[in-house]
């Protein structure tokens, strides 16, 4: 997914890669051509990314004329519904009461239970629509898809590898499937609603659009606990970006799209360090002359040995030195790494300004590339732009794979925000920060060492979403009796 485009006319059938929740529309192309793979679940099929100048019968969606008909078909075809068991983080949530309240009435949750207000966004494989779930006043974002054009452009088993991943998912920034039902020409996915958005453009309303350190530390550590916990479940997402992270109404985040994600083994163990120094994070100098940017060639683009408190005084560690009492030890905690390093795929999929380095080589890549993106998310967050974003997308592939990481002259962000952004973006992902042990690796960064992740979920999100307004929701025409919205074929 990529930038909103304010010049949406000029293509009508502009066809994009959106978030459940995103209301803008996407111009930059995303990738997804998909080779073979080797190790793990890769079902994605072969297509060329699309632009908003590049709108062909590739990007057909949801073939309804209006929600009349869409609710029509619920009512005139045979119905497969499923009904997902309430998750524990949601076990008390009012959607799940509202939808088990529906159940034991009708028996069964279908496309006449919804009335659509507004489309959210639109994607590679459906679309999605804020729907209420009638006579409850709960919304839920559902997404739809045209099974006819699934089958046509070969992207059933992408639908369900996202449906199945979804089903997986139980925790409080990944999404809920509260259930998914087809029709003889639908399937739906129905998910929660998140009302504050994605962050693209959240980040574009802020000063100098981008966040400040410390806003941009709060959403890293909710999408790092998020993509530690996929990682965890076998999953390598592969899709971070700005809009796929959707604000909650309570203002903390969830992840969204997981069409292009890849499913693999995954071995979860606990390590225990009998020797503190094995366990101390390996990280990158942070020197104020490694880190400058007037010096065209860091001397800490690879990985140091130089991680000492020198680096970091007076602005990280404090100077005193902690003293241990004679003959006494330090128990150290086991630690659980849970990264499916094992994972390869020779997939083609991703944005360009957002593919790692091994993809664009042909390499393969495995779960390495979740932790680049992860640094190219951060450095967007707190720079407003991509480091590696070219006049075009050949360009932009030729400087991910061959022009060093810089950073603005104007950039004010920390020494430590800088050498985290470097470490995650080293070109070689078997010395990227976070290859060996994943998530556990970059929470121990000084970036992170203010974050209690055990207390992640308590901590004041930098800003609240604004309530919903229904009433821009869109009207219902006045030739029918019946509310629906018009919907765009492509």
């Amino acid at each position: 997914m990529s930038k909103a485009s304010e010049n949406g006319s000029k293509c009508d059938s502009t066809m994009l890669k959106v978030g459940f929740q995103d209301l803008s529309v996407d111009t930059s192309p995303s990738i997804d051509f998909c080779i073979s793979t080797a190790t793990g679940s890769d079902s994605c099929s072969l297509s060329s990314g699309q632009t908003s100048e590049s709108c062909g019968f590739l990007d057909k969606q949801v073939d309804v004329k209006n929600i009349a008909e869409l609710e029509g078909s619920a009512e005139s075809e045979n119905s497969e519904a499923s009904f997902r068991k309430c998750k524990p983080h949601r076990g008390n949530g009012m959607r799940w009461d509202a939808i088990q309240r529906v159940q034991a009435i009708d028996g069964e949750l279908g496309l006449g239970h919804f009335r659509l207000l507004k489309k959210l966004g639109f994607g590679d494989i459906g679309s999605v629509y804020l729907a209420d779930l009638r006579g409850t006043g709960c919304l839920f974002a559902m997404k739809v898809m045209d099974k006819a054009m699934l089958v046509n452009r070969k992207k059933v088993g992408r639908a369900q590898t996202e449906k199945d991943i979804l089903a997986l998912l139980d925790h409080p920034f990944l999404p809920t499937l509260y259930s998914h039902f087809e029709t003889e020409k639908f399937s739906c996915l129905l998910m929660e609603y998140c009302s504050g958005g994605d962050l693209h453009l959240l980040r574009q309303r802020q000063l100098g659009r981008h966040f400040s350190e410390l806003a941009a530390r709060f959403y890293a550590s909710e999408v790092l606990i998020a993509l530690e916990y996929l990682h965890m479940m076998g999953v390598v997402y592969r899709d971070l970006k700005p809009e796929n992270v959707l604000v909650r109404e309570d203002g903390h985040i969830m992840l969204s799209d997981f069409d292009l994600s890849l499913r693999c083994y995954v071995n979860p163990s606990l390590v225990t360090c009998s020797d503190g120094s094995s366990c101390t994070l390996s990280s990158y100098c942070i020197e104020p002359s490694c880190i400058d940017p007037v010096f065209k060639l860091p001397v800490c683009v690879e990985p140091s040995s130089c991680y000492k408190p020198s680096c970091f005084k007076p602005r990280i560690f404090n100077s005193k030195t902690e003293k241990v009492p004679v003959g006494s030890s330090r128990v150290s905690l086991p630690m659980l790494i849970a990264e499916p390093t094992a994972a390869r795929s020779m997939s083609f999929v991703g944005t360009h300004e957002y593919l790692a380095p091994e993809i664009i080589r042909g390499d393969g890549h495995g779960s390495a590339v979740d932790w680049w993106t992860f640094g190219i998310f951060l450095y967007e967050l707190l720079h407003g732009k991509t480091p590696f974003k070219g006049n075009d997308n050949r360009e932009t592939l030729l400087n991910v794979a061959g022009q060093p990481l810089k950073f603005p002259q104007s950039s004010s962000i920390s020494f430590a925000a800088k050498d985290l952004i470097r470490g995650l973006l080293v070109k070689n992902p078997q010395k990227r920060l976070g290859f060996k042990r994943g998530a556990t690796e970059i929470k121990q960064h000084p970036f992170f060492e203010n974050v209690n992740w055990a207390l992640v979920r308590s901590n004041n999100p930098p800003q609240i979403p604004q309530p919903l307004d229904l009433s821009q929701t869109s009207k219902p025409n006045e030739r029918s009796s019946v509310s629906y919205l018009e919907f765009e074929f492509f």
